[in-house]
């Protein structure tokens, strides 16, 4: 496992000197991750997140429980881990703020002994990827943040390393950088190169990037089980459009629909469906009544997925 906590916890004193009360932000969290996987780690502001991640990252001493990472005990072997692992926050940078971004690349070879040859293959290989050749040469300070963000990937690649975490990783970018990152770093996972900790409130990252999900809340793990399962179990309502070849009246009475509306006078029909059926025996159902020319399905989205866990939660 690239990750393996057993009951890892963290608890923080606050108040005044006379006056502190125990605060627990991260309780009983047995998590295992495997080697190639994609994990989203999720969760409303102040549920645990970064805790958890800077424990996993040998910043913060656990008050509780037990954490493995890359084989390495976070806190102990904290220097042999910062070689093993690279870590992108969204808000916070790890590029030299003046220098050109090809010298803060050099300069993060050197801080992780990569050889020559090896930094330059990697180095050309997220160049090209993420198309940052025409600003190699301009300092940290003057670009804009689509391109520093991708700089920020990059610095954290450079060393190879097993895991990536990343948090927030796409936060204030445009749509377009945010696709190019999502795009890079889905090639980088499945060539198997790396394992990726996403934490992150931009939820297409998460259905674009991870197959599997870990909700966090209130310092404790809700549901940690595959994108795919989550959406079965909790999403809830679904959606079938239906494009017709003649208009036609609502069709109501369909096995498991719960609401229709009619669009493009009457060539399109969006039909919520529940489980007690499935979107081919609906759409059997639709074809005897009226012929269709196209259909096709909306999925509930990981927003609303995850609203409903804290919902039951």
């Amino acid at each position: 496992m690239i990750i393996s906590t057993d009951g890892l916890g963290r608890d923080f004193l606050v108040g005044s000197r006379l006056r502190r009360t125990r605060v627990t932000a991260v309780a009983d969290v047995t998590l295992d991750v495997a080697r190639g996987e994609a994990v989203g780690f999720l969760g409303p502001n102040g549920a645990g997140k970064s805790t958890t991640i800077k424990m996993l990252t040998g910043v913060l001493v656990p008050s509780a429980g037990t954490a493995r990472v890359c084989g390495l005990d976070p806190v102990r072997e904290r220097k042999a881990l910062a070689r093993r692992i690279g870590v992108v926050f969204g808000q916070r940078s790890q590029l030299w703020w003046d220098l050109p971004l090809a010298e803060s690349f050099a300069l993060h070879g050197a801080i992780h002994r990569v050889p020559p040859a090896r930094h330059r293959e990697r180095l050309e290989e997220c160049v090209e990827l993420l198309d940052m050749a025409a600003f190699l040469a301009t300092p940290v300070r003057q670009l804009s943040l689509g391109q520093r963000m991708r700089g920020e990937v990059t610095a954290a690649l450079l060393h190879s390393p097993e895991l990536l975490v990343l948090d927030e990783p796409t936060i204030g970018l445009d749509l377009a950088s945010k696709e190019r990152l999502r795009t890079f770093l889905s090639a980088v996972n499945a060539r198997g190169d790396v394992t990726l900790l996403l934490t992150t409130h931009d939820l297409p990252d998460v259905e674009r990037l991870c197959r599997r999900v870990v909700v966090i809340d209130r310092g404790r793990v809700l549901v940690d089980d595959d994108l795919a399962t989550l959406r079965r179990r909790f999403a809830g309502h679904r959606t079938l459009v239906v494009e017709l070849v003649e208009p036609a009246g609502p069709l109501h009475g369909l096995t498991g629909v719960v609401d229709v509306a009619v669009e493009a006078q009457g060539l399109r029909q969006r039909l919520e469906f529940t489980g007690a059926t499935t979107a081919a025996a609906l759409i059997a159902d639709v074809a005897r009544r009226v012929e269709i020319r196209d259909v096709g399905v909306d999925e509930p989205s990981i927003e609303d997925l995850v609203r409903t866990l804290y919902a039951s939660s």
